[in-house]
């Protein structure tokens, strides 16, 4: 007996069981699914980070938080390391110094939620996102240093129902009136509410504090020797754009195990499925298989054949769970659209072939034990079996 043999009586002995067959198939399609969205998310961020976020921002930020403890949002650096920050930029190579304080404001309806973002009023803005542009208003100026006013990025202002001469609600006692509109850029910016400095400082009970300062220098290059050259004489945490890149890869690949592990669970009840079906395709079809051997099919052929039917019921379960997959990565895709104006989610090659290659080991795997029992079967005893 030939390959096609093979394969043709595994597909056979499946579908002689169509519902039982079905039912497993659906939970490994299930399983696989799961994985596919989870891990997804992972790929999603990091195609954000790499197209939109990973070219903006400043080359040098600083700030008394390292990033192994997160992205600093609490005002803890004292105005004085801005004027020292200062005074170096000319040693240094910084062409601008720009503090920042940052402030969340969060509810139950994410969809509420927004950062706001405290730069001074003349330029801040653009020192630190350069393609940044309005479209609506105008930007904040010199002028609005002390004055309550906001400019908004578009899905922020979206989110929020916030439009030219809306009121922006601070807190129960501050309140600033919305001046400028930016065009849709990207997710990061598109989310952020811009205010003047001194205003946030105010709000937040912050006088004489920011949250980071960052730097814009001549030559990027530098960021590292720069970075190296401020931690050591200020005391503070320096981090450049490439630090920032590889902590939130490793925070990224730390996610991803983390899901990873979350769904090898239902990938292990899926394979149990698969092994539970064959093993008892196997006792049913004991007469089968001796009949097999007694026309001169080797016990190796019966053990493959078992396998085929095991590999065969995963590659159905894993092509349906990257194709269910693909329909919970739109939906999440859906949802973080209209909520930050980014694809959270992304079905990448490497996903994929990691999703069917893990479906049909599992298949290998969980059909090693029927096909062992099927090919240690006495052809007496299985043409004797009534």
């Amino acid at each position: 007996m030939n390959t096609s043999d093979l394969w043709t009586l595994a597909w056979r002995g499946l579908t002689r069981r169509p519902m039982r067959t079905l039912l497993t198939a659906l939970g490994i399609t299930v399983a696989v699914a799961s994985m596919v969205v989870f891990l997804s998310l992972g790929e999603g961020i990091r195609k954000v980070f790499t197209s939109e976020l990973g070219g903006i921002g400043p080359d040098v930020q600083v700030s008394l938080t390292p990033l192994s403890q997160g992205i600093a949002l609490h005002p803890n650096l004292p105005q004085e390391t801005v004027e020292a920050l200062r005074q170096l930029a000319p040693e240094l190579g910084v062409q601008s110094v720009t503090p920042v304080i940052t402030a969340v404001r969060g509810g139950l309806d994410v969809t509420q939620s927004s950062v706001l973002y405290g730069v001074p009023a003349a330029g801040g803005m653009t020192d630190i996102f350069p393609k940044a542009r309005v479209s609506q208003g105008r930007a904040l100026t010199a002028e609005d240093e002390d004055r309550p006013v906001a400019v908004v990025g578009a899905k922020a202002a979206e989110n929020l129902n916030l439009g030219l001469g809306s009121t922006l609600n601070l807190n129960r006692r501050n309140r600033a009136e919305v001046v400028g509109v930016l065009a849709p850029e990207s997710g990061l910016v598109d989310s952020l509410i811009f205010l003047p400095l001194g205003i946030l400082q105010k709000t937040e009970g912050a006088e004489g504090r920011v949250s980071t300062v960052a730097l814009d220098l001549a030559d990027p290059r530098d960021a590292r020797a720069v970075a190296d050259t401020i931690t050591a004489r200020l005391d503070v945490e320096a981090q450049t754009q490439s630090d920032f890149a590889s902590f939130v890869g490793r925070a990224l690949r730390i996610s991803d195990a983390v899901r990873f592990g979350i769904s090898l669970i239902a990938l292990i009840v899926g394979g149990l499925a698969v092994a539970n079906t064959v093993m008892m395709g196997v006792f049913e079809r004991t007469r089968e298989f001796g009949t097999l051997r007694a026309i001169g099919a080797r016990p190796g052929f019966v053990r493959g054949l078992v396998l085929t039917e095991s590999l065969l019921l995963s590659l159905v379960g894993g092509v349906g769970g990257v194709l269910l997959g693909l329909v919970g990565i739109w939906a999440v895709n859906l949802y973080t659209q209209d909520l930050a104006g980014i694809d959270a989610a992304a079905l990448t090659p490497r996903l994929t072939l990691l999703a069917l290659g893990i479906s049909l080991l599992l298949g290998l795997l969980s059909g090693l034990l029927p096909a062992r029992s099927a090919s240690r079967l006495s052809i007496v005893s299985a043409l004797g079996r009534v």
